[in-house]
């Protein structure tokens, strides 16, 4: 596919103006469903700013342009005309500026769009159409299984908002996982039994991640992100992500067949030099919307009636779709704009360099942002009780750290990744919807894996040159926070365990915990 800039010729007066984003690549979306294509044009924009907004690295970059070039093509062979403004066709770094050029010289009856995934791109986009005087017509994303009404609806009837009850009303308005009225299994999670370590053996039989090697249209996405953006993080040396719906689809089957059944035991556990262990790596294809979440869901459903894979491994992976995914995106558009500026500790510190290199003596880190760096891609475990939970620690700034990992995944947006970010690995939401901050010390991250064994420091010492800096700075910030931690049910027990260290052995915690963090560049 070579995408050529818009707008190259006369054409009769257009009806509707359908604007597609890059994270909206469903062939049934709403903003489809009652295309005409001799009335009609399709209107889709490589704009470099979405790369520089935050600084993208080079894989989450070729993932977008990737997918959104297949997509184009697929339009085209319906024979839809799509007028795609492809990098160095077109001088619009944003997409706003493109669309306003484009209302501008041939004017629509209509825009219409879905519901973008970003509170900013919503609010651009509409100031645009009311400057052209096109009207825009918002389009629910039926990608989801509810609503952000719907969300919003739920949400007023709860003091405190919780994944665990929006679940369980998922569950029963959708049958997924019920027998007869209860839960499948006689639970309704399986939390418990899903939080194993690998021991020392480490893993065993690991079904490999299906690759996709890139085709042509795939290839020139890379060129173009290697020309364009050159001096941005990551690699594209291993790009193998799907980026068309029948790689998506491929993806799935692949998962729900060889790693599904051996999933929940150990989904918490990490691994030096296993990226991906039995993760599904779904969520890339799924917040493009080349995959829908109800067919994710049933496939794994399915897996368990037939006995292909157990409860505790259907089960939490179906929480993750359709309990926590649904959940966050409703949280996200309930509580923007402000979520973006929350900052419950007032933490201000930089992120340290090493975010973006991976180049550090902490092991943990090095592993979980390494590979984050090569691959766009770390599991839940890793984002929030290694990287997050250290930037936590260290008192960074959350819009720092939530740039961070809106730049580095290559399923992230904005939806998905602040909530995620703000309210649940940083706490700067105070609470909203997680009961208390996720912070542990460098013991857990020793239980959980085997990083500590390639460490320079070691997890149990909390003060001196070979202290810990996560075990450090975990017991000084419980320090700080001491007297709001111990009025808390869900943080008494760390409080008890503070005030039993030694008076001495606390002031070298703050004395050393003080240096660790004046030189977090060099850890």
């Amino acid at each position: 596919m070579r995408p050529t800039p818009a707008m190259s010729r006369p054409r009769k007066a257009i009806r509707h103006r359908v604007l597609i984003l890059g994270d909206q690549l469903d062939a049934r979306s709403s903003a489809l469903e009652d295309f005409d294509p001799v009335r009609d044009r399709i209107l889709m924009v490589e704009a470099p700013g979405e790369a520089a907004h935050v600084w993208s690295a080079k894989p989450r970059i070729a993932v977008f342009l990737a997918a959104m070039r297949h997509f184009a093509r697929a339009l085209e062979s319906r024979g839809w005309p799509v007028d795609y403004l492809a990098l160095g066709t077109h001088p619009h770094a944003a997409i706003e500026a493109a669309l306003a050029d484009v209302l501008a010289r041939d004017p629509p009856e209509r825009v219409v769009a879905v519901e973008p995934g970003e509170w900013r791109l919503e609010q651009s986009i509409a100031r645009v159409a009311t400057e052209a005087g096109v009207p825009l017509a918002w389009r629910e994303d039926r990608h989801f299984l509810v609503s952000r009404r719907e969300f919003a609806d739920w949400a007023r009837g709860y003091r405190q908002l919780r994944m665990e009850s929006f679940y369980r009303r998922m569950r029963k308005l959708t049958g997924v996982l019920m027998q007869d009225g209860e839960p499948a299994g006689g639970a309704w999670n399986f939390d418990a039994r899903n939080r194993e370590s690998y021991g020392r053996e480490g893993p065993r039989d690991i079904a490999a991640v299906p690759r996709f090697a890139p085709d042509r249209i795939t290839r020139d996405a890379l060129e173009a992100v290697e020309r364009h953006f050159p001096g941005h993080p990551g690699d594209l040396a291993a790009f193998a992500w799907p980026v068309t719906r029948e790689d998506a689809l491929d993806a799935l089957e692949a998962f729900v067949r060889e790693r599904l059944p051996a999933f929940g035991r150990h989904q918490d556990a990490m691994w030096t030099g296993e990226e991906t262990l039995n993760h599904s790596l779904l969520s890339v294809a799924m917040n493009l919307k080349l995959l829908d979440p109800r067919e994710v869901i049933a496939a794994a459903e399915l897996a368990w009636r037939e006995g292909r894979a157990g409860i505790e491994s259907v089960e939490g992976f179906v929480r993750q779709v359709l309990g926590w995914r649904e959940f966050i995106r409703g949280i996200y558009w309930l509580d923007m704009p402000g979520l973006r500026e929350a900052n419950h500790f007032g933490h201000a510190r930089p992120l340290p360099a090493w975010y973006w290199t991976g180049d550090t003596r902490m092991a943990c880190m090095r592993e979980a942002v390494g590979q984050t760096l090569r691959t766009g891609y770390a599991h839940h475990i890793q984002r929030l009780m290694v990287m997050g939970q250290f930037a936590l620690l260290a008192e960074v700034d959350p819009k720092a750290v939530a740039d961070w990992y809106l730049a580095v995944y290559a399923d992230a947006v904005e939806w998905a990744e602040l909530p995620n970010v703000a309210g649940m690995a940083l706490y700067a939401d105070g609470g909203r919807f997680t009961s208390k901050p996720y912070v542990a010390s460098g013991a857990y991250i020793d239980r959980m894996s085997d990083y500590c064994r390639h460490c320079a420091y070691r997890p149990k010492v909390a003060a001196g040159p070979k202290a810990c800096p996560v075990t450090t700075l975990y017991w000084h910030f419980l320090a700080r926070h001491e007297e709001a931690f111990a009025a808390h049910p869900r943080t008494a027990l760390m409080i008890r365990n503070l005030r039993r260290m030694e008076p001495g052995a606390r002031e070298a915690v703050s004395l050393w915990a003080g240096r660790v963090l004046e030189s977090l560049d060099t850890l």
